[in-house]
């Protein structure tokens, strides 16, 4: 890995910008924790052993990307947390680039893998669509069942 490669991923990191040339294998957008830690070990390695870099800048770097990794989680339970309180409302979703859209109830909500980038889907007429399709929401309004009352009539008087 060359300097400049490790610079210029290293500056990536530090700013939450990444360009498909600055991450290994072009097609990833963001940095993993595999990602931070090669780097880490890279600039290490590759660091002026005349000045070298302090522990606690090191610290600080680290300190930044754990903080990062749990925003991200945060950022993904809030999300499932969302869909989650769809089911049952009525929605109505983007289809396509062109602006076409459908509605329907939330009948469930599948995280992980299924969704384009790992963003809770909702399902809505047997279609899953990723969360952020959704363009509004009203709230599905249900009737209170009758309940019987009992009238002081009915009650018998000693």
């Amino acid at each position: 890995m060359a300097t400049s490669s490790v610079s210029a991923a290293a500056n990536a990191a530090t700013s939450g910008v990444t360009s498909p040339d600055t991450v290994s294998g072009g097609s990833q957008q963001t940095l993993t924790q595999n990602d931070f830690l090669q780097l880490l070990v890279a600039q290490m390695e590759n660091q002026d052993p005349m000045d070298p870099q302090s522990d606690t800048d090191m610290a600080a770097q680290m300190a930044q990307f754990t903080s990062l990794t749990q925003s991200t989680a945060m950022s993904g339970s809030l999300s499932a947390l969302q869909a989650n309180s769809l089911i049952g409302s009525t929605v109505t979703v983007q289809t396509d680039s062109t602006g076409d859209t459908t509605s329907g109830v939330v009948t469930s909500v599948a995280l992980g893998a299924a969704s384009s980038d790992g963003t809770p889907q909702i399902l809505i007429n047997g279609t899953a669509y990723d969360l952020i399709s959704v363009v509004s929401v009203t709230p599905t309004v249900t009737t209170p069942a009758a309940t019987s009352q009992t009238s002081s009539s009915n009650q018998t008087s000693n």
